[in-house]
């Protein structure tokens, strides 16, 4: 049987995504940064020519006779005009005494601070950019401090950051195209190394256990030089194990069946009734040594042919009606009937030998179970997916087990006094998987197990 690996996401995936997500957040961090230089540039042209038509104004002013005359040039206010015709409020300040301009607009400066001042506002609904800059006027008997407030719109700047966003973002867009173009071209190339020994793994068969001898890149060196010695390292245990498993059943099925004949010959001639119970346990245990044995035997049989399975057509009803046939006596022993329902005929292309002993380990799981004057029912049902369906009378899985019963050695609260080892369900479900099927495990409503070989 396949045991697909747990799977943690895509190595291809998760480098392509790394290598685009840095593409992409370099292709941000670029964009963000031009997009920042242009407003730094923007803003401090826009602040130069504030400056520029403010230190104008200031220059104007003069202090005649006590009084303070400002003549505010032309060329203050040309210099601030732009294409998208901005406009320009200012106010005038006399030691905080308001002269001219806007009245709305107040002086924010420092006037312990000979440097101009800026800040972005709000005036009017509109986004402006201001300058609070101050002069101080000497007169003969007077010294007054004159203060000046300049703002202008943005409407132009507004335009011109705008070209340069859509210049920045299409720069950015087109590295990031770059980038993810270039990242799938490196990912491929890299991941190509892995896919060809990914290949060269899947066309060996199962059997082949030899080395990998064929070159690889440097960084994948650890990882060939790690799967040669696992495979060094399986190919010794499965081959032990084998030839452990199969010789220790062999060896122990032939002197158990003298043992337990011996041991029931005894059982007739013994007269006391604690003689005789331990007796009935001795036969038990050998009973149970035997069937484990005998399912070791079949397990180690059925892993064998699994991996070199030839897959013939053959009838499955007549296959199953065979298999009731040989177990009749057995069944009979125990005052069950072995029922089989279903289709009169059911072509099938698979391992007759692998199904025939999964069926009888579940047939021998029921009868097991079922209790006397009870039937067992196989039901064949045409797929796909093919089912063979065997349930019995007995008390059915335990609802908290049902999920690990069929897992190796693995046997319900309920098998207590039952003779078993825990493999008939396991051998089942390695044949199934082995045909690319499964089993499922249920109860009927009724009363009784039921197991579905699906093939």
């Amino acid at each position: 049987m396949q045991d697909n690996p747990k799977v943690s996401g895509s190595l291809r995936k998760r480098l392509v995504l790394t290598l685009i997500g840095g593409a992409a957040l370099l292709a941000f961090l670029l964009f963000l940064a031009v997009r920042n230089f242009a407003v730094q540039v923007a803003q401090q042209g826009q602040d130069n020519i504030l400056f520029a038509s403010a230190s104008s104004m200031l220059d104007a002013a003069s202090l005649r006779d006590g009084v303070v005359e400002v003549d505010l040039p032309y060329s203050a206010f040309a210099m601030l005009t732009t294409p998208a015709d901005d406009r320009v409020f200012y106010a005038i300040y006399e030691d905080g005494t308001f002269l001219s301009g806007y009245d709305d607009l107040p002086f924010f400066g420092s006037l312990d601070d000979d440097r101009p001042r800026y800040r972005t506002a709000q005036m009017r609904g509109a986004t402006v950019r201001q300058i609070s800059a101050h002069r101080t006027l000497i007169g003969a008997n007077r010294r007054i401090n004159l203060q000046i407030v300049l703002a202008q719109t943005q409407d132009a700047l507004s335009e011109t950051l705008d070209r340069i966003f859509r210049t920045a973002a299409l720069l950015g867009v087109s590295f990031f195209a770059l980038a993810a173009a270039m990242s799938l071209w490196v990912t491929s190339s890299t991941m190509g190394q892995l896919n060809r020994l990914t290949t060269s793994v899947t066309r060996r068969g199962p059997q082949d256990l030899s080395p990998f001898r064929n070159p690889v890149p440097q960084e994948m060196a650890p990882l060939v030089k790690s799967l040669n010695s696992l495979m060094g390292r399986l190919d010794h245990s499965l081959s032990q194990s084998e030839d452990f498993i199969a010789e220790a059943a062999h060896r122990v099925r032939t002197p158990l069946a003298t043992v337990r004949s011996y041991a029931e010959a005894t059982l007739q001639r013994v007269d006391k009734e604690e003689n005789r119970e331990a007796m009935r346990s001795m036969i038990k245990a050998i009973d149970e040594s035997s069937r484990t044995a005998g399912q070791l035997l079949d397990h180690a049989m059925i892993t064998f042919r699994a991996d070199q399975m030839e897959r013939r057509e053959f009838d499955l009803v007549e296959l199953l009606r065979e298999l009731v046939l040989q177990l009749a006596p057995i069944a009979e022993m125990k005052d069950l009937a072995l029922n089989l329902h279903g289709a009169p005929s059911v072509p099938y292309a698979g391992d007759p030998i692998l199904i025939q002993n999964a069926v009888r380990n579940l047939i021998d799981n029921a009868m097991k179970y079922g209790p006397a004057e009870s039937a067992v029912d196989i039901t064949v049902t045409a797929g796909p997916p093919v089912r063979i369906t065997v349930c019995d009378e007995g008390p059915g899985f335990p609802a908290d087990e049902i999920d690990r019963l069929t897992t190796r050695f693995a046997r319900g609260q309920n098998a207590e006094g039952k003779v078993g080892s825990g493999l008939g369900l396991t051998i089942a479900q390695d044949v199934a998987g082995a045909h690319g099927g499964s089993i499922e495990l249920s109860n009927r409503e009724e009363g009784g197990a039921c197991v579905t070989l699906l093939l």
